[in-house]
């Protein structure tokens, strides 16, 4: 019999950590309960935690260089971390000494990202699996049925279903080509599908997006670019919302590198519904030939060079360091709220200082920002809230909520608010630039 953590937190993890300050969405309470079925029991962490095996550990304030390297050792394989106020750039560290498992994003009913980890992804043996997964990938016609033979034979061999179609292109297949192909299979089948690149090879079944039970799923190639060679839609309405939004991307956009517009769709998505995602590991996205990749799932046929795997010059600067943290960057939106109004107006709210502050004090801004919004829009359509460490993320999101023609207001961490704060905002005929909302929140 399993000896339970006498600090193990109660079987209701929203009622136990709203006490610490948190507010969790729906979404969010669902994958942490998951959480504790599947690694086991939510254990708060602190620095005097021993090693042990099969806990879920909570961390809710970021710990320090020491704290962090001792968390570190504390975990075993059986482990996983969460971290309920994911989005707080003082979590960056520790997000970087562990393997990101997924996330889930942002609502007005729990405004923050639940990012979860850990040393490596290995889930118990015996995780039930439920439904089926159709596999579905796609080529130009002027490419023969050679170029798929080992992707077929493959799931063939696994008696998995699948469906690779031909497509009328002219040269290559764009991401507009790939997402309007994914769109159509999955509204043609019943199962969640997992479009791959022909050029890949299966090895095993590709359970885990099936064991996770998460909306969407990829792997982060390098850490931080998002890979469209494997990518997974669960069979949910947040799915089709992330599915329909690459869609509409891809296609105003049809030559920019697809990886990048899969980026752009999550970073959007992920701020306005709790899209719970997944990050596939690299036993999904291994390279044919490539040393130290055991029990690989996908195969896929790239040239495991220097070129390969390093940067790609065409990926963004400004965003790279937040993708290795799992979040969005301050050029876009942690969290985006839409108002029942005819009104086109959005108001952009810039929370500074947030490098300096308590990962607590951030949150409950947040959070009363979203409550006032949520109580009274004062007739803006949407509220874009964008957390900057520094003065430089500052002027970045100034910047583009200046480009985007909303109201753009800063406010520091612990502020004080007044209630009537975005009706004030909406009535002041104020000059174009940002407002300095003071302590009293006149």
């Amino acid at each position: 019999m399993t000896r339970r953590d006498p600090n193990a937190i109660d079987d209701d993890p929203m009622h136990a950590l709203h006490a610490h300050g948190v507010r969790l969405g729906t979404q969010q309470g669902r994958r942490l309960q998951w959480l504790s079925r599947a690694f086991g029991p939510l254990v708060p962490w602190n620095d005097c935690s021993a090693p042990g095996g099969g806990r879920t550990v909570v961390v809710i304030d970021p710990p320090t260089g020491a704290g962090a390297e001792l968390l570190y050792g504390a975990l075993t394989s059986r482990d996983a971390v969460v971290i309920p106020f994911g989005e707080n750039p003082g979590f960056d560290f520790l997000k970087s000494k562990l393997t990101a498992f997924g996330s889930v994003g942002a609502t007005a009913d729990g405004p923050h990202e639940l990012w979860w980890g850990g040393l490596d992804w290995r889930l118990p043996d015996d995780s039930p699996i439920t439904g089926t997964v159709r596999i579905v990938s796609c080529h130009p016609k002027t490419v023969g049925d050679l170029h798929i033979y080992h992707l077929r034979r493959s799931l063939e061999r696994l008696g998995l279903a699948f469906d690779i179609e031909a497509i009328d292109v002219r040269d290559r297949l764009t991401a507009a080509d790939k997402a309007d192909f994914v769109a159509r299979m999955w509204r043609r089948y019943s199962e969640p599908v997992l479009y791959v690149e022909t050029d890949v090879m299966f090895q095993a079944r590709p359970d885990l997006p099936l064991l996770t039970g998460c909306d969407f799923a990829a792997h982060m190639w390098n850490d931080w670019e998002m890979s469209a060679r494997t990518l997974y839609f669960g069979r949910s309405m947040a799915a089709e919302t992330m599915l329909t939004a690459w869609q509409q991307i891809a296609s105003s956009y049809p030559d920019v590198w697809d990886g990048y517009l899969i980026d752009q769709t999550w970073s959007t998505v992920t701020s306005q519904i709790a899209l719970d995602t997944v990050w596939l590991p690299r036993s999904y996205h291994a390279v044919a030939g490539e040393a130290g990749i055991r029990n690989a799932t996908i195969v896929h046929n790239l040239k495991p060079s220097a070129a390969d795997l390093g940067p790609d010059p065409g990926f963004a600067a400004m965003v790279r360091s937040p993708r290795r943290a799992g979040r969005t960057g301050a050029m876009e939106s942690q969290l985006i709220v839409s108002a029942a109004t005819n009104s086109d107006k959005a108001v952009t709210v810039i929370l500074r200082d947030v490098e300096g502050s308590s990962a607590r004090e951030t949150a409950a801004s947040i959070q009363a920002l979203t409550s006032a919004f949520s109580d009274d829009n004062g007739g803006f359509s949407r509220l874009e809230l964008s957390l900057c460490p520094w003065q430089q993320d500052v002027r970045i999101a100034r910047e583009a909520g200046f480009l985007a023609d909303n109201k753009v207001i800063e406010v520091a961490p612990g502020q004080e608010l007044a209630p009537s704060l975005f009706r004030e905002l909406a009535a002041a005929d104020a000059p174009r630039q940002p407002l300095n909302i003071d302590a009293s929140g006149r």
